[in-house]
């Protein structure tokens, strides 16, 4: 996982992660079968989330042509309703705390009352906050080994040197954001899985 951000990155690497992440970006937002590709993944998404226990999963609003997790956690989400009865399964978005540049995970749920945050992306408003297990984390590129390639801003990572337990990591991309030669940094810290359009990339 990028841990810290741009900012503990050498000038020249800043620049040359800046430019990567601006290329792959419009790459994703140009690619021609996009809604084929997130078709794609929201199947892969189900059938991985068959068999696990969690009953929190946290995932992210999209931007930027980010493939959309929802709807295929709101299914699991109904799935459960329908296995488990009263056993609620919950979503969680994140809301920035603009002091500490942490994100806190609030319940949602389509139709819940929502506000833009200092970014403008939507954020749950006034609902519950949740601990979630389980993490779906949107990677603008990604490489072998479970590292992925954020925007720079280091959110997740001091987010997750704080939750406990700590979550799952599940990295979210399309095949599009794979990097051949891609050099993590010393302190970052891989994902636990990532997941494409053309199924589970990592583990292998």
């Amino acid at each position: 996982m990028d841990t810290s951000g741009e900012n503990s990155e050498s000038p020249s690497g800043s620049l040359e992660k800046k430019a990567l992440r601006a290329a792959l970006i419009e790459q994703r937002l140009n690619l021609p079968d996009r809604l084929q590709r997130a078709a794609s993944l929201q199947q892969v998404m189900r059938i991985w989330l068959v068999g696990r226990a969690d009953t929190v999963i946290g995932a992210y609003w999209p931007i930027k042509g980010e493939f959309d997790p929802l709807p295929a956690l709101h299914r699991w989400k109904e799935d459960g309703e329908l296995l488990d009865g009263p056993k609620l399964r919950r979503i969680a978005l994140p809301v920035m705390d603009k002091v500490h540049k942490t994100l806190v995970f609030h319940a949602w749920h389509p139709g819940c009352p929502m506000e833009e945050d200092g970014f403008g992306i939507p954020k749950p408003k006034d609902t519950e906050v949740v601990v979630p297990t389980l993490l779906f984390v949107p990677c603008v590129g990604y490489s072998a080994g479970g590292f992925r390639l954020g925007y720079g801003g280091g959110f997740y990572d001091r987010t997750l040197a704080t939750l406990q337990p700590r979550p799952v990591t599940v990295g979210l991309g399309y095949a599009q954001g794979f990097l051949d030669d891609f050099e993590p940094e010393p302190h970052d810290v891989p994902l636990d899985a990532i997941l494409n359009d053309n199924g589970a990339v990592w583990p292998v």
